[in-house]
C-alpha cells in the first residue's frame, strides 16, 4: 500500500487531495502541518497527524521514515528554505519521489498580456517560488513541480498541462482539479518524473482570469 507524505496539509488544496485519496485510493496519509488539530475532525484509520514545521529537519526526517512520496503544499517568504530542508529529509529517509506544489510564471513562461499581469502582480513572489523550484531541479530527485493557473472553488475537476520550455495555457484552473492531478501522479509514480507541469482549464484563455 503507497504512503504518502502531505507537507501543509492544511492547506486548501491539500485538504481537497486528502478527500480523493482516502474516497478514491487505498492509500495511507501522514499529515504535517504546524497545528494539526485543525485536522482532528479527518477520522481515518489511514491517517496519521503530525505537529511540526519543515524547516525542523530532524521531525520532518522522521516523519519520512516509511514513506514512498511526499506532496508538498507550501508556501511563505522561506519557501526556498523549506525546499532545502525537505531536500535534504527526503536524502536522510532515502526517499525520491516528490510533488511541489509551485505558481505560474516562474519560468517567465506566460505569454501576452496576460504574462505581463500575472508578473506585475505577483511581482517577488515568482522570484521566490523559482529559487525553490530550481533546489529540486539541481537536485537528483523524482519531482514533479506543479504551476498551476490562478485557482478557482469550483466543483469541477477540467485541465490541462503544459511543460517545462512551453508556454502557459489559461489564466484559470480549480483547486480541485490540481488536488486531482497530485492524487494521480502519487497513485501513479512513473509519471511526469523530472518534469514541470503547467495546469490550466481549457479555452480560459484571457487578458486575466475571468473572476478577477
Amino acid at each position: 500500500m503507497t504512503k504518502v507524505l502531505i507537507l501543509g496539509a492544511a492547506g486548501q488544496i491539500a485538504q481537497l487531495a486528502e478527500t480523493q485519496f482516502l474516497g478514491n485510493t487505498d492509500v495511507d496519509l501522514t499529515l504535517y502541518l504546524r497545528n494539526a488539530q485543525r485536522l482532528s475532525d479527518l477520522k481515518s484509520d489511514r491517517v496519521t497527524l503530525i505537529d511540526g514545521d519543515t524547516t525542523d529537519a530532524d521531525k520532518l526526517t522522521k516523519a519520512m521514515q516509511g514513506q514512498d512520496v511526499v506532496y508538498a503544499n507550501l508556501a511563505g517568504q522561506n519557501i526556498k528554505v523549506q525546499a532545502e530542508t525537505v531536500l535534504n529529509a527526503m536524502h536522510a529517509a532515502h526517499i525520491k519521489r516528490l510533488i511541489w506544489i509551485s505558481t505560474l510564471g516562474i519560468y517567465d513562461e506566460v505569454p501576452g498580456k496576460f504574462g505581463e499581469w500575472n508578473n506585475a502582480t505577483l511581482g517577488s513572489y515568482l522570484t521566490r517560488y523559482y529559487s525553490a523550484a530550481e533546489v529540486l531541479e539541481n537536485s537528483d530527485l523524482d519531482y514533479t513541480i506543479i504551476r498551476p493557473a490562478w485557482l478557482t472553488n469550483k466543483d469541477e475537476i477540467d485541465y490541462e498541462t503544459t511543460g517545462r520550455h512551453d508556454a502557459f495555457k489559461g489564466t484559470e484552473v480549480s483547486r480541485k482539479s490540481i488536488a486531482a492531478l497530485v492524487v494521480k501522479l502519487a497513485t501513479n509514480p512513473t509519471e511526469s518524473v523530472r518534469a514541470s507541469l503547467g495546469v490550466n482549464k481549457p479555452n480560459t484563455d484571457g487578458d486575466k482570469p475571468a473572476w478577477y
